[in-house]
């Protein structure tokens, strides 16, 4: 991601309701790439797919009279969420923080929960490339429009304290979650999720490992999802090792499994490589996945391959 242009705003804080106007920035950033992909099996034959970046992050912010920082961060990203429709704009947030209260976070629309940022698998959410509507995937609780992340500064070193908050409508009740990461010893990052959904009914916790030890790179994530009284609930497993081969190129291999009620487990492999040099990054990725639907039937076996062109300038 690189600024593409730069524009200087005078009155920034009156639209965060501040009580005097302070000088701030806002920057563009946006990145030129080129991708290609084609699935495999079942009614997933259809043929290449290209496409090229298309998402522009706008973000920028200042340090207020009273000492407080605020950031804003906006989205334009074409393809990824039609529903919203009404407006340019994507993801969207403002953030207030300092060294003394730590940071609070606002999402209008597209944000995590304290759990929804760690609930993806240490193998990088294999199952998200094949993106059917019909396929058996880890349910996700928490986020989404209108809410609040809150940071606690640091208290001990090492360690990140995450709480969020997400009211919903008349009918269903609001969303808590809770997290905490430690990074106290070298090459170790160790994550611990927790919270509930729109109903007292659904609760779900997420646990990730990840060290590196020299040029291998090894995690492990585990989620799990419980409905009571439904057999909805799901386990979700993945694991990932990462070999830097040098400087310029890369290695991963990873497989995740999520398990659903009486369904067959629905497993996902994939490995993949990265070569950058002279500010030009070439990936390539294959990817399979097994009982999709949570089905043994031969339709629901897919094969994915994917390979990526991108610039920084």
């Amino acid at each position: 991601m690189n600024n593409l242009k730069k524009i200087g705003l005078s009155a920034l804080a009156g639209s965060l309701v501040a009580t005097s106007a302070f000088a701030g920035e806002m920057s563009v950033a946006g990145g030129a790439s080129i991708n290609v992909e084609h699935t495999n099996g079942g009614g997933g034959d259809s043929g290449k797919t290209f496409s090229m970046g298309n998402q522009l992050t706008f973000s920028g912010g200042g340090e207020l009279d009273n000492g407080l920082n605020v950031a804003l961060s906006f989205v334009i990203d074409q393809g990824d969420d039609t529903a919203i429709g009404s407006g340019p704009f994507d993801s969207h947030s403002v953030t207030i923080s300092s060294d003394a209260m730590g940071s609070l976070k606002f999402s209008g629309e597209g944000g995590s929960s304290a759990l929804t940022a760690l609930d993806g698998t240490a193998a990088g959410d294999i199952w998200d490339s094949f993106d059917i509507a019909s396929s058996v995937h880890p349910t996700g609780l928490g986020g989404g429009n209108n809410s609040m992340m809150y940071t606690l500064p640091a208290m001990i070193d090492g360690v990140a304290i995450n709480a969020s908050y997400t009211p919903r409508g008349t009918g269903a009740d609001s969303s808590t979650a809770f997290g905490v990461t430690y990074t106290g010893v070298e090459g170790l990052t160790a994550s611990y999720g927790m919270g509930d959904g729109s109903s007292e009914s659904q609760d779900g916790t997420a646990f990730k490992l990840s060290y590196a030890f020299g040029p291998i790179t090894a995690g492990y994530s585990t989620y799990e999802h419980d409905t009571t009284g439904t057999a909805s609930d799901d386990d979700t497993t993945g694991y990932q090792i990462s070999y830097t081969v040098s400087d310029e190129l890369s290695v991963t291999y990873g497989a995740e499994e999520v398990e659903r009620g009486t369904l067959e487990d629905v497993e996902t492999m994939g490995i993949s490589a990265a070569y950058t040099a002279g500010g030009m990054t070439i990936s390539a990725a294959m990817q399979e996945i097994d009982n999709m639907d949570g089905t043994t039937a031969a339709s629901q076996d897919r094969e994915r391959w994917a390979l990526g062109l991108s610039f920084a300038f």
